[in-house]
């Protein structure tokens, strides 16, 4: 073979080696060109999904925040609206205190207030004997009254004999308020009567205290409503 011949094969092989590795370099170039715009594209959406969750992440916190701040507002403004109500519901009973106290000055209508409570207290009690514990300075008042409350308490019950009524000379309720001042730290009662069974198992409270004390307690849900419409407690 001449050596022209060899060399033109040899220029053959050499364009077709460079064209198959142009080719096969293509080939790769845009092999590698998708690879990236995939992995590009998987690196945006992975960072995307990192930012969503990280924004939902601080949203919560933030709606959390706000719900315990909301939540101890409102528990303070309860606080506040029970403090009111608490406040009025003293006022108005040391109010009612006063009241019962001053009301036992007028001895016509504090005589027939005993009379009307040792009454009712006889024919809740139906026994045929009972004690009565009073303030010492009550005692002269309702030993008066006795003889007519036995009558009226008769008359009523239908009896034929009279109950036996005794007043306890050795223990009394506690005296008024000193200066009608109900704040006292010492015990005091505004009135009344206690009167129990001679066995002491049957006793009824029926000082004005306790009945105000259970006035209050039927009322206070209704004192509590209105108070809570009040401006005074919007708070």
């Amino acid at each position: 073979m001449k050596d022209a011949d060899v060399s033109k094969q040899i220029q053959q092989m050499i364009k077709f080696i460079r064209q198959e590795a142009e080719e096969k370099a293509n080939e790769i170039s845009v092999t590698a060109e998708e690879e990236f715009n995939i992995e590009k594209l998987q690196l945006l959406e992975a960072e995307k999904k990192k930012i969503k969750q990280e924004y939902e992440r601080k949203a919560k916190q933030i709606d959390v925040r706000r719900k315990i701040e909301y939540s101890m507002q409102l528990n303070a403004a309860r606080i506040k609206v029970l403090q009111a109500q608490d406040e009025a519901v003293n006022s108005m009973k040391d109010a009612s205190r006063k009241a019962l106290s001053r009301l036992t000055n007028d001895k016509k209508v504090y005589r027939k207030l005993l009379k009307d409570l040792l009454l009712q207290s006889l024919v809740r009690l139906r026994e045929p004997s009972v004690i009565i514990r009073c303030r010492e300075t009550d005692k002269k008042v309702i030993e008066s009254l006795l003889e007519e409350c036995k009558k009226e308490y008769m008359d009523k019950a239908r009896l034929q004999q009279p109950p036996k009524i005794t007043i306890d000379d050795r223990v009394y309720l506690p005296p008024p308020p000193k200066n009608g001042n109900s704040d006292s730290l010492e015990p005091f009662c505004n009135g009344g009567i206690v009167v129990a069974s001679e066995d002491g198992k049957i006793v009824l409270e029926n000082t004005l205290d306790a009945r105000l004390d259970v006035i209050f307690r039927q009322k206070l849900p209704e004192a509590c409503m209105h108070l809570h419409h009040s401006p005074f407690t919007n708070i």
